[in-house]
Order: structure tokens, then C-alpha cells, then sequence
């Protein structure tokens, strides 16, 4: 069974004792691909590094929402470069963070910044990774609106001109939004990314709204080292974790976990164009 985690923070410093363990890990449980997004400049080389070490990981190169405040004005130069690595799959971990950031001049430098990344994708073909985060972890509110508003001419230009970021522009990180918003953005061309909360036994409502989602779109991610899913809540998350995520979409949809693995790691192939 090959499964494979599209989001997950390898170089973050709860690694840095048994990282290459961590990795082994995910490799004997049956993950084949791990796909590791930046949030600044420094850890954007670091999943370069990653990636150009470990045949299995990925990097992907952004600039977090919650470091847009601290990012210099040419320092996009320096992330497209970056950007152009072969093992650099995607832009991202980007967005819009409104619970940690609720200052209106922040939140437009925010929207600034994400912009000039989807150029940066819209250059180099390069699918985006969406973090989108509301006060309060609502499932609806102002960042959806203002991320939608964003992206939409962005996906109505892609798509007059048959660019390919115009059927699938990239996956929506943890989407933890409504049924709505999670129609709004497949009818987009998002893929959604499920992380360890669908296993949450409080999580109902979240888990009958991924009921209603294709398999086709979802992809699924750990995270780590945070959002550890059930039953190592408590502890921090791995890699190697992802396989009770899939194990609960299984559930979910009365699929088996193979089925999902299969479908899954389909889809992320699919969007990251890394190959068999």
C-alpha cells in the first residue's frame, strides 16, 4: 500500500534529534512521497536540503501568512530562485492567517504577498499550497471571502488562456471550512487536504462534510509535527501517522484503507507532477 503525506514541516527543530528516523519511518509504513512546504526563506532552503537528501521528500518554497509582516519587499527575487529547484513541487505553505494576525493593515500586507506568490506559481507552473486560517477557527468568515476574492481572477485568467493552473491550482492545506466553501473551492479547481482533526472524536461535522467530497480532490497530510491524529494525540506527529487519516476517510466513505491510499496518492501525483 503506498500512501503519501502532502504537507509536512520535516525540518521543524522537534526533528532535529531523530529526523532521519522519522523519515525511515514513513518509509516503512508504506509512505512513498512526503511533500515539505516552506513558511520563510530559511526553512524554504531547508526542504530543498531535505528533498536533495531523501529520495521519498519534496519541497515545497512560500512564505507563511504569519511571516508576511517580517518579509522584505525583494525577497520575492530570492524565492523564485528558489522556486526553480527540480525538487520543488508546489508554492507554498502561502495564504491568508486572520486568527493569528487581526490587524487590518497586516491582513492587506498578507494579501500582498500571497498575490506576488501566485505569480511566482502562475510563472513557473507551479501549483499552490493554500493555508487559510479564520479567527476563532470558524469554518466561514472573511478569510475564505477575501482568499476567493483574491484568487478568482487569477483562476478566470488561467483558464482563457488554457494555462494549467486553470484546472488545478493546488490544494487548500487542513481545509477545515463549510460545505460551501468546500464546494467554492472545488469548483476551482482545489484539491483539500484532510489532516489528523478528521479522526477528532468532537469533529462530526467535519467529518460528514468530507463525506460529501469527491475522493478525486482530497489528499491527505500530516501536518507535522503538529495536528497529530488518533489515537497519538498527544503525541508529536510523523509521517508515518498519515495512514490513520487514511484509515479514517476509509471509514468515512466505506472504502478500504488501500483504496484510499491508492486514490490519494493518485491525486497528489496528479497535481505535483513528481512522477511514479
Amino acid at each position: 500500500m503506498s500512501l503519501t503525506d502532502t504537507h509536512c514541516h520535516l525540518y521543524w527543530r522537534k526533528f532535529d534529534e531523530d529526523r532521519g528516523a522519522v523519515i525511515q519511518r514513513a518509509i516503512e509504513a508504506g509512505v512513498t512521497r512526503m511533500l515539505v512546504p516552506g513558511t520563510t526563506i530559511e526553512t524554504s532552503r531547508q526542504a530543498i536540503e531535505l528533498s536533495e537528501t531523501y529520495e521519498q521528500v519534496f519541497a515545497a518554497v512560500g512564505i507563511h501568512p504569519t511571516d508576511a509582516d517580517d518579509f522584505p519587499d525583494d525577497g520575492l527575487d530570492e524565492l523564485y530562485k528558489l522556486a526553480e529547484h527540480q525538487k520543488v513541487v508546489a508554492i507554498g505553505e502561502v495564504g491568508l492567517d486572520y486568527y493569528w494576525v487581526k490587524d487590518s493593515e497586516k491582513q492587506k500586507r498578507q494579501k500582498r504577498l500571497l498575490s506576488s506568490q501566485v505569480q511566482i506559481a502562475e510563472a513557473l507552473n507551479k501549483p499552490l499550497v493554500i493555508h487559510l486560517r479564520q479567527e476563532n477557527n470558524a469554518v466561514e468568515g472573511p478569510v475564505f471571502d477575501d482568499f476567493f476574492e483574491l484568487i478568482e481572477p487569477w483562476i478566470q485568467k488561467w483558464r482563457e488562456q488554457n494555462h494549467p493552473l486553470g484546472l488545478a491550482p493546488g490544494t487548500l492545506h487542513s481545509f477545515n471550512g463549510n460545505a460551501g466553501l468546500a464546494a467554492k473551492g472545488l469548483e476551482r479547481g482545489f484539491c483539500l487536504g484532510v489532516t489528523g482533526p478528521v479522526t477528532y472524536p468532537k469533529n462530526e461535522a467535519h467529518r460528514q462534510m468530507i463525506k460529501n467530497l469527491p475522493l478525486s480532490r482530497l489528499l491527505i497530510e500530516t501536518d507535522s509535527p503538529f495536528l497529530t491524529p488518533v489515537p497519538f494525540r498527544d503525541k508529536r506527529n510523523e509521517p508515518a501517522f498519515v495512514c490513520h487519516i487514511a484509515d479514517k476517510i476509509a471509514e468515512i466513505h466505506s472504502k478500504s484503507p488501500a483504496e484510499i491510499a491508492e486514490i490519494t496518492t493518485a491525486n497528489a501525483a496528479r497535481l505535483f507532477a513528481w512522477g511514479d
